[in-house]
């Protein structure tokens, strides 16, 4: 069978992964995991690759861009395997943009049902929370969602003038 210990087909991978082999074909491609290849032309895997197909599953779920991931992983060893504090050190370049989207949830939750914030005045409240349009004059946007820079501010605390 031509495997290493501590390898995986990618039948395995895909089993043990949840991840269908179309999918660990198309990651490879996009060099998000590597393998090797046998005599017969077969992908060989090394276990880590379990880790980095989690992390790619977990950041595709949160939204983050298959070309951030490549990024973020080229970050771990290739040489070895990845330690505790190699995925520790990687998961701080992703730290701030959840917490910007973390926001941007919480101003969805809290903030959507009494306004978008849009100054578009489509809803009848909208008239009482920005009469005559004065934040469509800051800009384009959620104007009570964000504030003087246009970055998300959390909800209730940065109400547009």
């Amino acid at each position: 069978m031509d495997i290493e210990p501590g390898e995986m087909t990618v039948g395995q991978l895909s089993e043990r992964s949840g991840v269908a082999v179309s999918a660990l074909h198309f990651y490879e491609r996009q060099n998000l995991i590597v393998s090797r290849r046998t005599t017969g032309n077969q992908r060989r895997y090394k276990r880590d690759t379990l880790r980095r197909v989690a992390m790619i599953r977990i950041a595709q779920r949160v939204g983050i861009p298959l070309a951030e991931v490549a990024a973020v992983l080229e970050l771990l060893p290739g040489n070895r395997t990845p330690t505790r504090q190699d995925w520790e050190r990687i998961s701080e370049c992703w730290q701030a943009e959840l917490d910007r989207r973390i926001l941007q949830l919480e101003q969805l939750r809290d903030d959507f049902k009494d306004c978008v914030g849009c100054g578009c005045l489509s809803l009848d409240r909208c008239t009482l929370a920005n009469p005559y349009d004065v934040l469509g004059a800051k800009g384009p946007g959620p104007q009570r969602l964000m504030d003087e820079s246009g970055q998300p501010c959390h909800p209730g605390s940065c109400v547009a003038s």
